[in-house]
């Protein structure tokens, strides 16, 4: 592979509290081994239309405290036309630019990978999701701080539950992976958690309702993931709930996109700082096709075959943890 003199960096697919972390991380490790840097806005659309723009350390001071990512975020059905991607290669080509840093999910690891098959071009990614469900590494980018987030919230949704002696099921996102609705769940004391890797059943969740109120609860907690099976409508699983369990006055609360913003945790800050030394460190060491990502506390690399093969299983002994402790 020749000599790397330039790095382009872009962001894509759903923003998430630690990007500018890592795009900050990404420019100065570029300025430490005396490398140009580019950022790309509006992520595969911007590297279409050439929205290019060069970065140096201090273009990025003050961002690793903010949310979302300052190089904007955009879908691109164009990139998904090889006409559109030999655009883009065509931009990269007339800059100069070397090699790439993408930061985003599996889609836009997908992305990547046709691009580096078309014009064997050196890309490398980190995994920027809230919902954790990227193979090959222990966390992504954004996903602790949303938990930190989803708990705050139910947190104050008890209170005014406990006032009124009411369920509320709360949604939290997470399409295909429960992680943050059964870690948060734990966290913030959910008596119940639906997950999409676990389907409970109607039934069976009546039944436990059941057995709080019969224990002496007088409010109650239900963490529900999106993509689960039973409460992909919450407002039906609602109105279910309350045909069948007299008893119970449910309300429904769906946190939405507020997980996705605020200020970053410590732990994605740091995390997303090794990430993106840990990607120029790739690329500058003759890798690319692969994610760097974290497993047992350290930076690693993993193919991005190996990243888009499906979601990471959910930790069963969590799931345990979360049955003995709601009772």
């Amino acid at each position: 592979m020749k000599s790397i003199k330039k790095i382009g960096v872009l962001t894509s697919g759903g923003d998430a509290p630690g990007m500018n972390a890592a795009i900050r991380a990404v420019v100065r490790a570029c300025v430490y081994h005396t490398v140009e840097c580019v950022g790309i806005y509006r992520g595969y659309q911007g590297l279409i239309e050439g929205d290019f723009k060069k970065l140096d350390a201090r273009s990025v001071k003050n961002i690793i405290n903010r949310g979302g990512t300052f190089l904007k975020s955009a879908r691109s059905k164009e990139f998904m036309t090889a006409q559109g991607r030999k655009k883009a290669f065509d931009n990269l080509t007339n800059e100069n630019i070397d090699a790439m840093v993408v930061i985003g999910g599996d889609g836009t690891f997908a992305g990547a990978s046709v691009f580096i098959n078309e014009f064997d071009f050196p890309i490398v990614g980190l995994p920027g999701t809230i919902d954790n469900d990227i193979n090959g590494t222990d966390f992504t980018i954004g996903y602790d701080t949303a938990l930190n987030t989803v708990v705050e919230a139910i947190d104050k949704i008890r209170d005014t539950a406990n006032s009124h002696n009411r369920l509320f099921l709360v949604e939290v996102m997470g399409r295909d992976a429960g992680d943050i609705a059964l870690n948060a769940g734990i966290g913030a004391g959910a008596e119940e958690i639906l997950i999409p890797e676990q389907n409970m059943g109607r039934e069976r969740l009546l039944e436990s309702l059941s057995r709080s109120k019969k224990s002496g609860k007088t409010s109650s907690i239900v963490v529900v993931s999106e993509g689960d099976q039973i409460g992909k409508n919450i407002f039906e699983l609602a109105t279910y709930i309350e045909e069948n369990l007299k008893e119970y006055e449910v309300r429904v609360t769906v946190l939405g996109h507020i997980q996705r913003g605020g200020s970053p945790s410590c732990y994605d800050r740091v995390l997303a700082s090794r990430l993106g030394v840990g990607a120029i460190d790739a690329l500058l060491g003759d890798e690319k096709n692969v994610m760097i990502g974290i497993v047992h506390n350290k930076v690693t690399s993993v193919p991005f075959s190996e990243t888009m093969k499906g979601t990471n299983e959910i930790d069963v002994d969590l799931i345990r943890v979360a049955d003995i402790i709601s009772i």
